[in-house]
């Protein structure tokens, strides 16, 4: 019966049930749209001392015209094959130069008309800022002199900056190597009107590769020839007077980074063969190294295709990875290799072998340190001292050691050994500085390192700097913050010695401002005085609501009110409820806020704040921890702890009479939308429900989803349970389904809605299906995000405000 259940299903996604209605994009509620339509502050793009920052403008939205421009999509990129840089980059529009404690920015002179700019580095000596300018038929070089303020072109809009980084500094900052299209350059193939020479094979030798779902893939010769043409680029040495010259040929780089002294680059190319089934993350590379004027030296490392890895989110690939440049010397690499083949179901005292290899590479690679679980990184000291971090995904165990990288005989000392989920206990992370080489290290002060943290307590959010002795192991607090009117964020450290802290302070209407704190006198100065542009929302009541699940389980939420809602009279309003699973291994942690009522109210095209200017309450950021304690996996028990979470919720903002709990509505972005269908299935609790770019059916997705590791084969009863899909024929409550056309996101394609809508539609759910055209997994043009905010609107009003 379950097959001939599931067959009828496929057999009515089949069918052209849809009710079509020619829409044309509209706007919400004037109260929303001044919400949307605001000038927003820049961001801040500072120089390691901290003396001065660039202010960079953008506009908060695209077009839905930049959006229809033509893209390819390639194993796993989006280009947009006019303009050679990714369809979806983001671009300043401006640029400002203000030193820090200066109240007033200064206009950067030169730059483009209608800048499109990106791809921000800082030369060597931080006096130059590198950056790129999209024009409507290519992409230039540029570089800003902060001296004079005033930027300059340095090549025609031939740069290719469809894969990775396209710009780098060389060492003497006075010319860059830059990735330019190639002289010789094949013409793309037009895969609308090729004529195929034969079909497409795609092949298993009978070795396992369980990889999940992903977008983008190469589908054929075609595709693999536009891929490669779009990724290969000439490496070109750039002089600052604009004198060019060839550093290395046609190639398809990924990446291209110099040693720290500047002697030597790494360079890394993808290879042959491409594959069908993952990304380019996983195609074979090259990794070479080359002296100053591109001459090849030796080939450090050739990694195959990885398309079989073992299963588990632990496993990874064999052989060298994560290689890098040591920061505190002047040319050796780093880099890890499995001691267990990779896979995580091995028993082994060591995951992980830490080796490094100096110039002139031709030695035997050394040693250094072996991890206890997969090595994750290593933030570099002296000769003496370094602090290695590794991870096990599994129990959430971190683990951090200090170690002596010039005495592989002298064992690493385990410094914090901690649960990642358990906020509370995290020791924060270790402060650095700009060395000699623009590399970041350790901050040292003699033996002592600092350490700054969020400060997440049962009591609230008290961020700190803590002095750590490298010698005793020996903590010591040297501030901690007492705000409990507002929210202090630790920038950086910029003089321990004076006690002077960059910070951020903000509150939930009072835009973040960056102010120089100092920690010992406790005088902050202003130095940003970047404007509130939510004015309108100001006088909301906001507030963070402790609550507990039925087993007892402590849960928060953000409650929003009415500007002028009177609590002691007590009005029903409709609410919006809206979150987001996470999965925990404990109840300790999941327990744990990390919400602080200070934070910045911040509506965005994705938050249903622009509702409480409508007569809603609002309880957002809801928790819905999901938990798994042992051996028992958090999505054993998924549907029932979402049904508990959720009616602990409403419980807890009716128990303060501001609501009518039959007008309560749900909504969900991405894994919230998947947990909204579901909601709305196995509970009675909702009027209504809003899933954006969802996944609904989980045997689309069989090698794994989310946090779950299992395959379908594993567990096929976990798949079938969680699927909203599956039971589509028990699901009556009204639901808004919206995608973008275009989703980019592993899983959530979008055919995902457009199946469980039919079968919705098959059983007679009320439901509509929005179609964003040209849209991503995020939405980014404005026309788009106004009408979706229209599509929510209409779609709670009818169902929830005015709920019969």
């Amino acid at each position: 019966m379950k097959i001939l259940f599931t067959s009828l299903l496929f057999l009515l996604a089949g069918l052209n049930l849809r009710a079509q209605e020619n829409v044309t994009y509209q706007q919400p509620p004037a109260e929303i749209v001044e919400l949307v339509d605001v000038q927003r502050a820049p961001s801040v793009f500072m120089d390691s001392k901290h003396s001065f920052m660039l202010l960079m403008y953008r506009n908060a939205y695209r077009s839905i015209a930049d959006l229809s421009e033509t893209e390819l999509k390639l194993g796993g990129l989006r280009i947009n094959p006019k303009t050679n840089i990714s369809s979806t980059a983001t671009y300043t529009n401006n640029l400002k130069y203000k030193k820090l404690r200066d109240k007033d920015a200064v206009q950067v002179k030169g730059l483009p008309q209608n800048p499109k700019l990106s791809g921000f580095a800082w030369s060597p000596d931080e006096t130059k800022i590198a950056f790129t300018h999209t024009t409507e038929t290519g992409v230039e070089a540029w570089v800003l002199d902060i001296a004079l303020l005033e930027a300059k072109k340095l090549t025609d809009a031939t740069v290719n900056a469809n894969m990775g980084s396209a710009i780098t500094w060389f060492r003497d900052g006075k010319s860059l190597l830059i990735k330019m299209l190639p002289a010789n350059r094949p013409a793309l193939v037009n895969t609308t009107d090729a004529v195929p020479s034969g079909p497409t094979v795609t092949v298993s030798d009978g070795t396992k590769a369980q990889n999940r779902t992903y977008q983008d893939l190469l589908k054929n010769k075609n595709d693999e020839a536009n891929f490669e043409t779009l990724t290969s680029s000439e490496l070109q040495k750039v002089i600052l007077n604009g004198q060019k010259s060839v550093w290395a040929p046609a190639a398809m780089y990924s990446g291209v980074s110099f040693s720290p002294d500047g002697s030597y680059a790494l360079v890394t190319t993808l290879q042959k063969p491409f594959s069908y089934i993952v990304t380019l993350d996983r195609f074979p590379t090259k990794s070479v190294i080359c002296d100053t004027n591109g001459k090849a030296l030796t080939t450090f490392n050739e990694k195959p295709l990885v398309e079989d890895m073992p299963k588990g989110f632990m496993s990874t690939e064999k052989g060298k990875r994560s290689i890098n440049w040591r920061a505190d010397k002047p040319a050796t690499l780093v880099w890890a290799e499995a001691l267990d083949g990779g896979d995580p179901a091995i028993e082994v005292p060591y995951r992980d072998e830490v080796f490094e290899l100096a110039a002139p590479f031709t030695g035997s690679p050394r040693s250094m340190v072996k991890t206890i679980n997969r090595y994750s990184g290593i933030t570099w000291g002296n000769d003496n001292t370094a602090v290695l971090s590794d991870n096990w995904w599994n129990t959430r165990n971190v683990k951090r050691y200090i170690f002596n990288p010039a005495d592989a005989a002298q064992k690493p000392e385990v410094i914090f050994d901690y649960n990642y989920q358990d906020v509370y206990s995290d020791p924060g992370d270790f402060d650095t500085k700009r060395n000699q080489y623009g590399r970041y290290v350790l901050n040292l002060q003699g033996n002592n390192a600092y350490l700054t943290g969020d400060g997440f307590t049962a009591k609230g959010q008290f961020p700190f700097i803590d002095q750590f002795d490298l010698k005793t192991k020996k903590k010591t607090r040297l501030y901690q913050s007492k705000y409990t009117d507002k929210k202090e964020t630790i920038n950086s450290i910029l003089d321990i010695k004076k006690g002077e802290v960059l910070v951020q302070f903000e509150a939930s209407s009072q835009y973040p401002n960056y102010y120089i704190n100092n920690i010992k006198k406790q005088k902050p100065l202003q130095v940003t005085f970047f404007e509130n542009p939510f004015k309108k929302i100001e006088k909301v009541s906001k507030e963070l609501i402790k609550y507990k699940r039925a087993d007892g389980l402590e849960l928060t939420g953000t409650l929003y009110l009415p500007a002028g809602y009177d609590k002691a009279k007590k009005e029903k309003l409709p609410m919006i409820m809206w979150a987001y699973p996470a999965e925990f291994k404990d109840k300790s942690s999941a327990s744990q806020s990390t919400t602080n009522p200070n934070d910045f109210t911040y509506p965005n095209y994705g938050s249903p704040v622009y509702w409480v200017t409508r007569g809603y309450a609002i309880l957002d950021d809801a928790s819905f921890p999901i938990v798994g304690e042992g051996k028992e996996e958090p999505n054993d028990t998924f549907i029932p702890q979402l049904v508990a979470d959720a009616k602990a919720a409403i419980d807890a903002v009716d128990a303060l009479g501001y609501i009518d709990r039959k007008r309560v509505a749900v909504g969900g972005h991405s894994y919230g939308a998947f947990m909204t269908a579901n909601l709305l299935t196995h509970s009675d609790l909702f009027a209504a429900g809003i899933a954006r770019s969802g996944a609904y059916n989980r045997t689309l997705t069989p090698f794994g989803f989310q946090s779950e590791e299992r395959n379908y084969w594993d567990a096929p009863e976990i798949y079938n349970t969680m699927s909203p899909f599956m039971h589509a024929d028990k699901m009556k409550t009204p639901l808004l389904l919206i995608h973008g056309e275009a989703d980019n996101n592993s899983g959530t394609f979008p055919m995902q809605s457009e199946r469980y809508f039919n079968a919705l539609k098959g059983f007679g759910a009320p439901t509509r299906l929005v179609l964003l055209p040209k849209e991503s997994h995020g939405y980014s043009a404005k026309e788009s995000i106004l009408h979706l905010l229209w599509e929510q609107d209409q779609w709670l009003e009818k169902y929830v405000k005015n709920r019969k």
